[in-house]
């Protein structure tokens, strides 16, 4: 089969490998459609240590093409999302309510339950090998087409996790900082959550016009202003909950200095380098503040209530879809999207 293979540090690329078979609790997966993921480009870049013959990526929709022995309950031929994050479902981080950070399997020590397109061969490919499939394949409704439940894989379950890890109550005042897709996804969950003001920031104008477009009340442009003071005037002194969606030492210090005393700063962002902590901007500790992190939810039942929200229509995440690639022209997608040229946001791509 044809899967797009990570060979060193701005080396990926389509190659002819194995396909995989499915185990004993695995089911193998024809892919239909996938996407490139910010962490991706991370790991091209080197920022995110894989190894070298890994096929990447992490979001995937597809067709069972090959049920393991003891998975039950599936069929050959049934449409499923597979979510980024596939948990076992008995380990001591699933059974105790965390399964984002699952440590049952396969050197998962670093990044929890992550383990397609990290510890295994991942979603970039003609097929793929899903591990603990009982847990994890989660069948689509018929109505719902496959570019309306991708992104809930990964960016969309991520950032209606920063929504609620913050603990986003009606009425609250929220400021999502980058609105990248996950910074955008953020953003509609804070709607979702019930929040009375959503404030994106960002220095993108394409990404802005699509934060208003996804429900945004307010958006920011840090190239032209002051967005911790504007912050601070539009909320009467703060926000009760600030999500960082973009991993850097300043949007995590701007969304620290953007919270009521009180508040809670919800990180979705993946750090590199050293990342420090002002301690004016936290009040020198006093301020009763909460600082969260959140790995992508996954396995099936999370999947499913995505796809429930999506069936009802509250949410539609189709207009993330810029630009649309054939699998051959991974390596043209790849220069797109981690370039961040002609608007791009997400890429679908069809293998």
């Amino acid at each position: 089969m044809r899967a797009t293979v990570f060979r060193g540090t701005q080396k990926v690329g389509l190659e002819e490998v194995e396909k995989p078979k499915a185990g004993a609790g695995e089911a193998v997966i024809r892919v239909t459609l996938t996407t490139i993921c910010g962490t991706d480009v991370h790991i091209l870049r080197g920022e995110y240590p894989v190894k070298p013959g890994l096929t990447v990526g992490h979001e995937m929709v597809g067709i069972v093409e090959e049920l393991g022995p003891g998975v039950t309950g599936y069929q050959v031929g049934q449409r499923v999302l597979v979510g980024a994050i596939t948990p076992c479902g008995q380990c001591r981080g699933c059974l105790s309510g965390h399964p984002s950070q699952c440590g049952h399997g396969e050197g998962l020590e670093a990044m929890g339950g992550w383990r397609l397109g990290n510890t295994m061969n991942g979603a970039q490919a003609e097929y793929v090998r899903v591990p603990f499939a009982q847990a994890n394949l989660a069948p689509i409704p018929d109505e719902l087409k496959d570019e309306q439940v991708l992104l809930l894989a990964d960016i969309a379950s991520t950032g209606f996790s920063g929504a609620e890890s913050g603990g986003v109550r009606i009425g609250d005042a929220v400021v999502v900082f980058a609105q990248g897709p996950i910074g955008l996804c953020a953003t509609v969950g804070a709607r979702l959550m019930g929040a009375s003001l959503v404030i994106g920031v960002d220095g993108d104008e394409a990404r802005l016009a699509m934060a208003r477009k996804l429900g945004a009340d307010v958006v920011l442009d840090v190239r032209n202003q002051d967005v911790v003071a504007e912050v601070k005037r539009l909320t009467g002194g703060g926000v009760d909950v600030a999500i960082e969606a973009l991993g850097t030492q300043q949007t995590f210090e701007n969304a620290l200095r953007s919270l009521n005393p009180g508040g809670t700063l919800s990180s979705l962002g993946v750090y590199s380098g050293k990342l420090q902590l002002p301690y004016d901007a936290f009040a020198a500790g006093l301020g009763d503040h909460r600082i969260v992190t959140t790995l992508c939810p996954g396995g099936k039942e999370r999947m499913r209530r995505l796809m429930e929200v999506v069936r009802a229509k509250r949410v539609d995440l189709t207009p993330l879809f810029t630009h649309r690639f054939a699998l051959e022209d991974i390596r043209d997608a790849y220069e797109l999207f981690s370039q961040r040229k002609d608007g791009v946001l997400k890429v679908a791509i069809r293998p």
